[in-house]
């Protein structure tokens, strides 16, 4: 396999979640920090989506981000992330994911910018948002992660948008009645995967 290029934003959600699971992966990576003002042509000619992150290896380009997360996992994944032989966990990872970004996310953009959606005020995103952190809360009850014994796809998949969500107010977050995520969510961020990860770079002109 020849070197991949990764177009990333090191703040993107989604693009964090793509460069855990290639780390992970050991995928050997060379990684464009994009400008969101200023985007490179060469990631426009290869994805006119034109939003990060955008992989090109071996002549495919996969610019959605849990696609290239299943790439990256098919490569290499001495952990069992995929959680191949539990088909309750598989079914599990896919229904947590799908909420998360189908339903979470929606309401993590209005709670985040409240004034582009004043039909209603921040803290009715943030009390319709809770439905998933509820939902996260209890499957923490009885495992340290949400979809298996051990960290897999599915917390990977789904942090960085909780974080996104924490530090909207983080005051709140941790006043909130959910100690069983905010643990799980500062075991993640403090991860050597999620430090290495999140290492600054200069934006590509």
């Amino acid at each position: 396999m020849s070197r991949a290029t990764l177009y990333s934003f090191r703040r993107c959600p989604y693009a964090m979640r793509a460069r855990m699971a290639l780390r992970y992966s050991a995928v050997d990576l060379n990684i464009v920090e994009v400008s969101l003002k200023a985007k490179p042509p060469e990631m426009l000619a290869l994805s006119s989506k034109g939003t990060v992150p955008v992989l090109q290896v071996d002549g495919k380009v996969i610019d959605e981000s849990l696609e290239i997360m299943h790439w990256a996992l098919a490569q290499h994944d001495p952990d069992n992330w995929r959680l191949l032989g539990d088909l309750e966990g598989q079914a599990l990872t896919a229904a947590l994911i799908e909420e998360n970004d189908q339903v979470f996310k929606l309401y993590l953009n209005r709670y985040k910018y409240p004034e582009r959606h004043p039909e209603y005020p921040l803290e009715h995103y943030r009390t319709e948002g809770e439905v998933f952190l509820r939902r996260l809360e209890a499957l923490l009850e009885t495992r340290a992660f949400l979809a298996a014994a051990h960290q897999s796809l599915a917390d990977v998949a789904v942090m960085p948008f909780v974080r996104q969500f924490a530090h909207v107010d983080r005051e709140w977050f941790a006043a909130a009645p959910y100690p069983r995520l905010q643990r799980w969510l500062q075991g993640l961020l403090d991860s050597e995967l999620f430090v290495a990860i999140m290492a600054k770079q200069s934006p590509t002109r």
